[in-house]
């Protein structure tokens, strides 16, 4: 661990930075241990802001995709704008430097007199935020390098523009890289890797989420490092970069006319083929489910039966509780007209698999959903989801299954998901999907932490966290089981769409410094044809359950 703080210094382009930026400087600003102690700043000419008929003169090859982002900006209009412009200097108190480099036609090579400059201010970090490709010794005069940014998945995305390809070719996911920049344009060494649930409607969109989630990526990487030290923290980084790593696709560049045209058609298409289901069909969440002889966890999605709700409704986020022969099912229902707020609902079954029509147990002005319910010292308790009211609540059953009063507040002021509880070496931990900054998604990250008592106890903030930061497993799908001696988390695929699929994810190691989980099997929705999303899964004795969303007609 560090005795002192980080020092800090930025490379800038100008005195305006993305509101991304601003926000990431912002908690680099309010850390206890880290420092902003130079800014330096390029001396080059601002570059003319073309407006959209000149940009079309000047870049004719590329006509179409200016057209197409155009047309996105007019119909989408992100909040907040990750790149709406903040000031440097509202944030930043410290010396400028202004520095000219040696130009060409890709990259800067920083002076040896402004390297010495540089030198006298004992950086440990700098952090890129400006210049093109950087040569020479400024990869160096940083204790611990140049950190960087690349909006892309470094694997299968290299060039640009950010988080463009990936939604107009529809790829599942977006990813963002941190790294250490080295002299080997595609050889830095990777610091963190993040992915987020492409948006295939606007990349606009799709961009303003990746640039907002990628903001608290290099604000935890440096937490880390002084939490660790350095000799802990750069044998994690080798360890965790041991591996070759081979790109296999093209570089990416600006769209041509020529690649942007049967998008275009693509895209047309796909608005009449939304246009003429939406006349005919909608989407509703319904259940499945299936009872076997025997205590056992049901594996053949095909077996199962399905229980329809009403069209005016859905049924979702199924949670058990077998008490007294029968079992008792507690779900999200929601009126789909106007789109009401969901509540807490739950449907009576025994042992034949007759059920009862939802009998609503537990309703707040805002929404309500993924009803986790555990039982301690005889006592029911849930934890439903409420990050509309910005909080993670505790009730008790003072009557069950039909009464349900607020016991405490286990967390206030934070956006998150889905919080799911489970009781491992006398300690109870709880995994929760949070969106730390706004324009972020709770599908992508998340966060662990523990406590030795469930009803009363203060949570501590797992030193890893978030432990997961990939759209396609990170977010809960239902209770946390065991399975001849194996511990098994139930997570969401959210690639692609919202409930894509599940995964079924062992965790090999768990404790108050570490933890460690890996992937066993995808389970997709492809036993039926109307089937198009799944994402809750959860047993209890000879009961299995789970949520579908399917396309039904009007």
């Amino acid at each position: 661990m560090f005795d002192r703080k980080i020092r800090i210094g930025l490379l800038v382009q100008g005195d305006s930075i993305p509101a991304w930026s601003y926000k990431m400087l912002e908690r680099i600003q309010n850390s206890s241990n880290t420092e902003i102690v130079l800014v330096i700043k390029k001396d080059a000419p601002s570059e003319e802001k073309l407006s959209f008929k000149k940009s079309l003169l000047k870049y004719p090859d590329q006509r179409l995709f200016r057209i197409f982002r155009k047309l996105d900006q007019r119909r989408f209009r992100p909040k907040p704008n990750a790149l709406e412009p903040k000031g440097l200097w509202d944030i930043i108190d410290c010396p400028e430097l202004i520095v000219s480099p040696k130009t060409t036609k890709f990259s800067d090579r920083v002076l040896d007199k402004d390297i010495d400059q540089i030198k006298a201010y004992e950086l440990d970090i700098l952090i890129r935020m400006g210049f093109r490709i950087l040569r020479g010794d400024i990869l160096n005069v940083a204790k611990y390098g140049v950190w960087s940014y690349h909006h892309g998945d470094n694997k299968v995305n290299r060039g640009g523009p950010a988080a463009t390809w990936e939604s107009i070719e529809g790829w599942l996911e977006t990813g963002a890289l941190l790294q250490i920049l080295t002299e080997d344009l595609d050889g830095g060494v990777t610091l963190a890797e993040s992915t987020i649930q492409t948006n295939s409607l606007s990349i606009l969109r799709n961009r303003n989420t990746l640039y907002w989630k990628s903001s608290s990526m290099l604000p935890r990487k440096i937490e880390e490092l002084h939490r660790l030290g350095e000799t802990e923290f750069f044998e994690q980084l080798e360890r965790q970069n041991s591996a070759p790593s081979y790109y296999y696709n093209r570089l990416y560049k600006m769209p041509t006319n020529k690649e942007m045209w049967p998008i275009f058609v693509k895209s047309y298409k796909a608005r009449i083929r939304a246009k003429i289901e939406k006349r005919f069909f909608f989407k509703q969440w319904i259940l499945l489910f299936e009872l076997k002889k025997k205590e056992n966890i049901s594996s053949s999605f095909f077996r199962f039966k399905r229980m329809m709700p009403p069209k005016d409704r859905i049924w979702a986020d199924p949670f058990i509780v077998e008490k007294d022969g029968k079992y008792y099912i507690f779900i999200e229902e929601l009126l789909l007209a106007g789109r009401k707020k969901g509540f807490i609902s739950v449907i009576e079954m025994n042992d034949r698999g007759e059920y009862t029509q939802p009998q609503k147990v537990l309703e707040t002005d805002y929404h309500l959903s993924y009803p986790f319910i555990i039982e301690e010292d005889g006592e029911y308790y849930m934890i439903p989801e409420s990050n509309e009211n910005g909080s993670i609540d505790l009730y008790k059953c003072v009557d069950f299954p039909s009464k349900w009063e607020h016991h405490r507040t286990i967390m206030k002021d934070v956006v998150a998901s889905d919080a799911t509880v489970f009781k491992h070496d006398k300690k109870y931990w709880l995994f929760t999907n949070i969106k730390e900054v706004p324009g972020a998604t709770t599908l992508d990250e998340l966060f662990l932490f523990y406590s030795d008592d469930l009803l009363e106890g203060s949570w501590t903030s797992h030193p890893l966290n978030p432990i997961i930061t990939d759209v396609k497993f990170a977010r809960p799908a239902g209770n946390l089981f065991m399975h001849k001696g194996r511990l098994f988390r139930p997570a969401q695929d959210n690639s692609g769409h919202y409930g894509r699929a599940m995964c079924l994810r062992e965790i090999v190691k768990m404790d108050e410094e570490s933890f460690d989980e890996r992937s066993i099997q995808s389970i997709y929705p492809n036993w039926d044809k109307d089937l198009i999303s799944t994402h809750t899964l959860n047993s209890s004795g000879k009961l299995t359950i789970i949520d579908a969303l399917i396309k039904r007609r009007r």
